[in-house]
């Protein structure tokens, strides 16, 4: 698994770079916040690599919280790549947590490719999972209860009791969260 490159710049576009690391070019997304930022040739990016039936995309970063916002949102069904790169074109780290923190359905429509529909569900997604937001702490705690909340709702629990369980929850890994989840649960 690629999880960073750093190399020379051979082609640069608004949100697609070419790489070469050590005589191997590869093509990697990135977001425009991330494209305004590079300035040199030399790089190095975080990388996140989806691997799927018919593709394996490389979708790279510049800072670690960027990451964690893209990693983040791709785990909501029905945000796919695409849209998890718009919104971390449109909005910073810290920014988008405070539209999630606020419940701005709004702000987040600005995005391209999410309507008011989509844009509601992606806030009740993460409703109680980011609470602190993104800052310079790249912990693992929010992804976490992502990864919890997803697991349980697998298991067919609702989304609004799961909440309301996960926020009473002391744990900090997600099986961890499972566990102490599933406990408060079946009382």
């Amino acid at each position: 698994m690629i999880v960073g490159l750093e190399g020379k710049i051979e082609k640069k576009e608004p949100t697609l770079l070419h790489i070469n690391v050590s005589g191997v070019i590869y093509e990697v997304f990135v977001s425009v916040n991330c494209s305004s930022k590079i300035t040199n040739e030399k790089i190095k990016l975080f990388i996140t690599f989806i691997v799927r039936e018919d593709s394996q995309t490389l979708y790279g970063f510049f800072d670690a919280n960027e990451k964690k916002l893209f990693d983040t949102v791709i785990k909501i069904n029905g945000v796919g790549p695409k849209v998890a790169l718009a919104i971390c074109s449109t909005f910073t780290p810290s920014s988008f947590s405070q539209i999630v923190s606020s419940n701005d359905v709004q702000m987040l429509k600005r995005v391209p490719g999410i309507g008011p529909k989509q844009a509601s569900r992606i806030l009740v997604e993460l409703s109680g999972i980011i609470i602190d937001g993104f800052d310079d702490d790249v912990s693992g705690a929010g992804s976490a209860h992502l990864d919890a909340s997803l697991a349980l709702e697998s298991l067919g629990f609702k989304k609004d009791v799961i909440v309301k369980v996960l926020k009473t929850c002391t744990s900090d890994d997600t099986s961890a969260l499972v566990r102490e989840a599933l406990k408060k649960l079946q009382k």
